[in-house]
């Protein structure tokens, strides 16, 4: 009765990893319980989803073939592209939104397309980000989730979508997105990480709290419909920061670090997975999280459902 703040499956939305191919269901070792999967292996996932009451997917694609501009990132045919299709297939009012990067698709890792000296063009790069975006819309999606980072993508990516008709289609921008040393489990999954350099540039410097306030108010000047915090678990305070200071609704990315920190010290028997990741998600939601994407959705879905 006197509960503050309560924690629900729809809450959640849940990470997906899909790759070419048929008949692939392959653990990702740093984060077990989740998978990469084919096209023709989405059903018996997307029933899961569906059963824990989960109203929402976030799609991560590994692309056959990778070049210099990413650009299996925005073909039409594309394995996010036919990820969509086949999920709004089998579940239409599945809630269906799309990672728009470049960094998976790119030979150097990268989050957009570079120039001689390996430095990030932003201009260039936002024009390729929007044609992903209205690629993945034409697919189905219903909210498109730009997390590279490049100054300006959510008005790219605005203007890309209404000139194509797709002005309904919503934008979840990773509006405060940190360099953090938690998404090595990820980059592992996506095989994302940068070839040469790293993402300093354009992501955020963990300690700034001000920065993210700035980022944000850009964001929702030009069009997002949500913000998203990413990670979560260290910068609670930002999370509450960002909250108080806008109206949109607030995302929270409890990432591939954190959930691999759970995971290992369950595995030793150190700690209560259950337990220690309903907490985290609890304080999570506690900071002002409206959403919280989490790759324990499934499992706290079910932990809820035995409560109920």
């Amino acid at each position: 009765m006197v509960r503050e703040t309560h924690v629900r499956a729809d809450d959640f939305v849940f990470p997906m990893f899909v790759v070419p191919g048929r008949g692939v269901r392959d653990e990702i070792s740093s984060m077990p319980g989740n998978y990469h999967l084919s096209l023709d292996q989405l059903g018996p996932e997307i029933e899961r989803v569906i059963a824990a009451r989960v109203p929402a997917v976030l799609l991560f694609g590994l692309p056959e073939h990778k070049d210099e501009v990413g650009s299996e990132a925005y073909a039409e045919t594309g394995v996010v592209q036919q990820a969509v299709a086949e999920i709004k297939r089998l579940a239409p009012e599945l809630c269906v939104i799309t990672d728009v990067c470049l960094c998976e698709y790119t030979s150097h890792g990268h989050c957009g397309a570079l120039d001689e000296k390996g430095e990030v063009l932003n201009d260039p790069t936002l024009k390729l980000l929007s044609r992903a975006a209205v690629s993945h819309a034409r697919a189905g999606a219903d909210i498109v989730a730009p997390s590279d980072m490049m100054d300006g993508r959510v008005a790219a990516l605005r203007g890309g979508l209404d000139e194509a008709g797709f002005e309904q289609v919503a934008i979840m921008s990773y509006a405060v997105k940190y360099a953090s040393a938690f998404y090595g489990p990820f980059r592992e999954a996506a095989d994302s990480a940068p070839q040469l350099g790293d993402r300093r540039g354009y992501q955020m410097d963990p300690p700034n709290v001000r920065e993210a306030l700035r980022e944000a108010a850009l964001d929702l000047e030009e069009g997002a419909d949500f913000l998203m915090v990413k990670p979560a678990l260290s910068y609670l305070d930002v999370i509450r920061t960002v909250a108080d200071e806008f109206p949109l609704p607030l995302v929270a990315y409890n990432v591939s670090g954190e959930f691999a920190m759970v995971k290992a010290a369950a595995e030793r028997g150190w700690i209560d997975e259950r337990r220690v990741a309903m907490e985290i998600l609890t304080s999570i939601k506690r900071a002002g999280a409206d959403i919280i994407l989490t790759y324990h959705a499934l499992d706290a879905a079910a932990w809820l459902k035995e409560q109920d």
